[in-house]
């Protein structure tokens, strides 16, 4: 694709609790993130990395500013639309797996395709390639309650790449693995990267995965605190 994966202007996003209390979640975002990028995403709980997360993920819209998703601006669409471009565009892993404990792996991994109404039999030779590429092959009739915790994640990875996205967005991948399982899930999310050109997008509040991408963007108190190029600096050194 031509252009940025990911544009936000001045992004804003406030809250209205209980009692009538406002909470401004994100207090003016400025960020592109261009295809083929390897970026983290970092700081505190409260900082508001999630908030801004739900808003690149098509999840949820902006309060205020501009938010472009693929050129798409996310304040024009309606639901259907926004679902539509989310399913086409955005790839999610998440700490928890969030994989449907009584279907297969190769189900589970077919799902988004359901969504996006492809056939039967292509979903399920679609679903079946993505297992390989994350070394699953021998586990695609096992039900996720049969896999460990880092084949889960390699399930979760497969279930995102198959519908060919643009952004993978990986809020804490890590966070439920052992320190081996958490290496070996890291290192398909960078090949992924380096191999495929999908822009990965890590959510994390973990410094040692941080300073794994090329970039690095601090958040807090829902502003952007620093964004650095690790490459860059690496090449100034």
């Amino acid at each position: 694709m031509t252009g940025p994966a990911v544009e936000a202007v001045d992004v804003t996003r406030s809250y209205v609790l209980e009692g009538g209390v406002t909470v401004d979640a994100l207090r003016g975002v400025s960020l592109r993130i261009d295809p083929g990028e390897y970026v983290a995403i970092i700081g505190p709980s409260g900082s508001g990395k999630s908030t801004l997360m739900h808003l690149l993920g098509c999840l949820d819209r902006p309060t205020t500013g501009t938010l472009l998703i693929a050129g798409s601006d996310v304040a024009t669409l309606d639901d259907t639309a926004l679902a539509e471009l989310r399913n086409h565009t955005i790839g999610f892993v998440f700490q928890s797996f969030q994989l449907l404990p009584r279907i297969t792996a190769t189900a589970n991994v077919a799902m988004p395709l359901v969504y996006r109404g492809t056939p039967r039999g292509e979903r399920i030779e679609r679903a079946r390639t993505a297992l390989e590429s994350v070394g699953l092959g021998h586990r695609l009739d096992h039900r996720p309650t049969q896999l460990s915790g880092g084949e889960q994640q390699r399930v979760a990875i497969a279930r995102a790449l198959v519908s060919e996205p643009t952004v993978l967005l990986a809020d804490e991948p890590t966070g439920n693995l052992d320190t081996k399982s958490g290496t070996d899930v890291m290192a398909i999310l960078e090949s992924l990267n380096a191999e495929h050109g999908v822009a990965v997008v890590l959510v994390t509040h973990d410094h040692e995965l941080a300073d794994r991408a090329r970039r690095r963007i601090r958040i807090r108190d829902g502003l952007i605190e620093s964004d650095d190029d690790a490459t860059m600096q690496s090449s100034n050194r």
